[in-house]
């Protein structure tokens, strides 16, 4: 087989795998744009190795790019620590490929993603490995150098505290049903319809990375949500309202000429919408626009 023949194997096999290894990456980051880096790193260096003594290309990858991954989120603690306001993860369009690459739909929920934030980047690694794309715990030891007993123990604690710190949801449909209700009331800034959807301990994140306008600190309480909810008619003005899909759910997104301005994600429970996450900051907005054509470029 001649050089170029050669690469052109090699990119076929990376892209097959592509969705898996974004999937992978965009876990541990919470970021279309750094995952999107790692990816495209993970390509670079499968052009430089000597395939012809991978047995495993899809093991020799999805380590690969666990480790570029988990170097990548080291780095962006920092960087994070300095944000202008709340940091939220950036949304992903999961139409294209409804589970990123993974077997389930596991840590792909904005609200997770937040939570697993709060795990340093090998345990997210683990949890993410072992949740989403059920890899057997000797083989997370290995792409994370650990003995198999720690990795178990990791994966359980991540467990725990996720389990600690998510509420009571609703099922898909009562989801749907009230971010449409939310959505309907917000376009018209009505601010009654808007705490009828609202549970009483409801909290509102915004990231706008110093936008002026946008709250730095969390909103609580159906009252004050409701009011700011309903002012980004007045925020937005001419903006259309539509439901979109962004991590696996219904999300609602304001687009004025053409353009997003706004996405914005719920959490629900029994008594209503308990959890607003709004991005607002331009460049996570296109981070969620071109996530749409992630897979249809090559390597």
């Amino acid at each position: 087989m001649d050089e170029l023949d050669d690469l052109d194997e090699a990119a076929e096999v990376f892209q097959r795998l592509r969705p898996r290894l974004f999937g992978i990456a965009y876990r541990v980051l919470g970021s279309v744009s750094e995952a999107e880096d790692v990816v495209q790193d993970a390509w670079v260096r499968w052009q430089g190795t000597d395939r012809g003594v991978v047995l495993d290309p899809g093991a020799f990858l999805a380590r690969t790019t666990t480790r570029l991954a988990i170097n990548v989120a080291q780095s962006a603690r920092v960087r994070r620590e300095a944000y202008v306001g709340q940091w939220l993860p950036e949304f992903v369009d999961t139409r294209v490929d409804p589970q990123v690459g993974a077997e389930r739909g596991e840590a792909l929920e904005l609200a997770v993603l937040l939570v697993l934030e709060k795990l340093n980047p090998v345990e997210r690694a683990a949890y993410v490995l072992r949740e989403a794309f059920d890899y057997p715990y000797d083989e997370i030891a290995g792409m994370l150098q650990l003995a198999q007993a720690n990795t178990r123990q990791i994966v359980s604690r991540a467990r725990k505290r996720l389990s600690a710190e998510r509420r009571d949801s609703v099922d898909a449909a009562e989801h749907r049903r009230l971010l449409e209700a939310f959505v309907a009331a917000a376009r018209h800034g009505d601010v009654a319809a808007l705490e009828n959807v609202l549970s009483a301990d409801v909290v509102a994140y915004a990231d706008g990375n110093g936008m002026r306008g946008v709250a730095r600190l969390d909103v609580v309480g159906t009252g004050r949500v409701a009011r700011i909810s309903a002012f980004a008619q007045k925020f937005f003005p001419g903006a259309d309202y539509g439901v979109v899909e962004a991590n696996g759910q219904p999300a609602m997104l304001l687009t004025k000429d053409g353009t997003a301005v706004a996405l914005m994600s719920i959490t629900a429970g029994p008594d209503g919408i308990d959890g607003l996450y709004w991005i607002l900051a331009p460049d996570k907005l296109r981070a969620y626009e071109r996530s749409a054509q992630r897979l249809t470029g090559r390597p």
